[in-house]
């Protein structure tokens, strides 16, 4: 899919949440509901991009249900607790984030403690706190000198987190 078609998904996603109309329904859950039909119904995307753009909004959705505490569980098949997340199990990403605790550290306790908690408090995969050290940066050049320290600018070797693989646990 070329990044044309993909700005047409973001504004398929966008033209649906422009058209809430909040007095019309009482909670989240209904409001995922009118933005999934509206894409749905929406002409200019094609089958592929539709499927694609209600992924995207699924994943918005399952993110509000987490920070909301609210929505239909579902047992998770690999962990066996009530999770709310649809597309992942949130407690099997923190558990497997957890799990690699002993395997970084910044050499700094309150920096490391910080992303801890981070973690176990993160709501989707593409957004979790990562410590990333020096060696799986690549490309590294200098920008400029802020206030107190030198800024550069790098490429992350091995990226960051996109989604979640309940079949493989990673």
């Amino acid at each position: 899919m070329s990044n044309i078609r993909r700005e047409l998904i973001r504004a398929a996603i966008s033209r649906a949440f422009a058209s809430i109309d909040y007095n019309a329904y009482n909670n989240f859950h209904e409001e995922y509901e009118f933005r999934k039909q509206f894409v749905l119904a929406d002409n200019s995307l094609t089958e592929e991009e539709r499927t694609e753009a209600i992924r995207i909004t699924n994943k918005s959705y399952d993110r509000d249900k987490i920070i909301f505490n609210s929505g239909t569980r579902r047992i998770c098949e690999n962990c066996n607790q009530k999770c709310l997340a649809t597309l992942y199990c949130e407690y099997c990403v923190r558990n497997y984030l957890k799990s690699y605790f002993s395997n970084w550290t910044s050499r700094n306790n309150v920096i490391d403690n910080l992303i801890k908690n981070c973690q176990m408090e993160t709501l989707i995969p593409n957004v979790i706190i990562e410590w990333i050290p020096y060696n799986n940066l690549e490309n590294i050049k200098y920008l400029t000198k802020g206030g107190f320290s030198e800024i550069y600018t790098a490429n992350w070797i091995d990226g960051y987190y996109e989604e979640w693989d309940s079949k493989s646990n990673n």
